[in-house]
């Protein structure tokens, strides 16, 4: 059974969690800089900030934290840190508060013998699993709630959505799920219940949103002339209206459309998969303009995840702690730089014609893409080549070793094929690190390590996409 209630020891852990708080005069956060972890930051930043308490945040990649330095006395780690060596340099003095829901190096007593107050608050050390379950900003969001700060649950539901929480059956579950509620309840969200999965629901053309469909590559994919004659062919007359405003009617017909499409793309034991990729619940941020893109949860954690990617978290901070006059501008500016950088890129990996195809993957060389929009990039260029095989990017980072990013069709992952754990695995062998989800996750390797890293990888997964029977 899947418990959507905060099982005992760890309810324990916020209340000891909230003790550690209370006691400390300076404070220290270091957040992922994806949608969950600027979304995390920015619920412990306004809980501080109401409880009049002095703080930093810091927003990093996970390499980061190998060699942190502890200088304050309570260093909190949100959406990362549990897969980190966070305490290499913890003292007396510094005392340390993780809030992740990755794989954990150390057991939920680790803290019991040290000299320091240790706390790690991880959904996988009492049975719930951190893919679907919660996430980081879930994790903060129920410390705030140890305060009665329920109104930032809706930050909670966004970090959810960003983290593809949602991604198994178009749900918010367990822990998600009782943080959505309060989220309804407080009056801060509207469940539209049993959707059609398109991004751009309240902001794009309805034939636009259609043309991005790549789970599959069905004919409009990628075609916008082709998605407007299907959807003449059907009788849908509002085609220049997102999804949000097209009537009951409209949208049966479009779905009836793409299952008629795709039980002619996909083999037979696929077909009972498609309504879960076709259909899942979308949720409307009710204190936003109705017509932004704020409004809506799945484009809103675009936005901040397209902060992250281009390295201004403090802008998406901003917003999520309440700003709406220049920083909103700021916002708008930096998901438009964000666009262009991502169309560039596409471009120029398309001329280059380097997307290279093995047996049971496909890759391509990023050259100088940065590694924060890699992976983005790598979902996109998938639309354009084959959805069979999982495609994996690469790209140098600062310190020239190497970014991996993969993404696949979510019809491998309905498969059961989790490549979030293949991917830590291969990439730990090589002396790396690694991990994620199901249909989308990353790697760091030293750049001499590449071809030993995709040899490894295409024979981990041999016979795997033979299995399901999709090649």
């Amino acid at each position: 059974m899947i418990t959507t209630e905060l099982p005992k020891e760890m309810s324990e852990l916020y209340k000891k969690a909230q003790e550690l708080i209370d006691k400390s005069r300076t404070i220290k956060i270091y957040t992922h800089i994806d949608c969950d972890g600027i979304s995390a930051g920015a619920i412990l930043s306004t809980l501080l900030d109401r409880l009049n308490k002095p703080h930093e945040i810091e927003f990093v990649n996970l390499d980061v934290l190998d060699n942190v330095k502890l200088e304050h006395d309570l260093t909190i780690f949100s959406d990362l840190g549990s897969g980190q060596p966070v305490d290499k340099y913890a003292t007396p003095d510094t005392n340390i508060l993780v809030l992740d829901h990755h794989p954990p190096l150390r057991n939920l007593n680790y803290g019991d013998d040290k000299l320091y107050d240790y706390i790690e608050i991880n959904p996988l050390h009492h049975g719930i699993e951190g893919s679907y379950y919660v996430c980081g900003g879930g994790l903060c969001y129920f410390l705030a709630k140890e305060y009665g700060y329920k109104d930032l649950s809706w930050i909670g539901v966004l970090s959810a959505i960003g983290d593809m929480q949602n991604s198994r059956t178009g749900k918010l579950e367990g822990l998600n799920k009782s943080i959505l509620q309060d989220a309804i309840d407080e009056g801060y969200v509207k469940l539209i219940e049993n959707d059609i999965n398109l991004y751009g629901r309240k902001t794009r053309p309805v034939f636009v949103a259609l043309s991005y469909f790549s789970d599959v590559n069905l004919p409009l994919t990628n075609n916008q002339n082709e998605t407007l004659a299907v959807l003449d062919s059907i009788g849908v007359k509002n085609k220049d209206k997102p999804l949000s405003l097209l009537t009951h009617d409209e949208k049966g017909k479009i779905f009836n459309k793409l299952v008629e499409m795709l039980s002619k793309a996909l083999p037979p034991n696929y077909v009972q998969y498609i309504p879960k990729l076709l259909i899942g619940d979308s949720y409307d941020f009710t204190h936003e303009d109705s017509a932004s893109f704020l409004s809506d949860a799945s484009e809103f954690s675009s936005s901040v995840n397209a902060c992250g990617r281009n390295k201004e978290e403090n802008v998406a901070l901003g917003i999520l702690k309440g700003d709406r006059g220049e920083t909103l501008d700021l916002l708008e500016a930096v998901s438009k730089e964000h666009k262009i950088n991502l169309a560039k890129a596409i471009e120029k990996i398309g001329e280059n014609g380097n997307i290279i195809e093995l047996d049971n993957l496909q890759y391509f060389d990023g050259g100088d893409i940065k590694p924060e929009i890699v992976g983005t990039v790598a979902g996109m260029v998938l639309g354009y080549c084959n959805w069979k095989k999982p495609i994996i990017g690469f790209t140098k980072t600062d310190d020239n070793n190497l970014k991996i990013s993969l993404r696949c069709s979510k019809l491998l992952a309905y498969a059961g094929i989790h490549f979030g754990n293949i991917i830590r695995e291969v990439a730990q062998e090589l002396g790396g690190t690694g991990g994620g989800h199901t249909v989308a996750c990353g790697a760091y390797i030293s750049a001499d390590k590449k071809e030993e890293f995709i040899q490894n990888f295409n024979e981990r997964i041999d016979g795997f996409i033979d299995e399901i029977n999709l090649i």
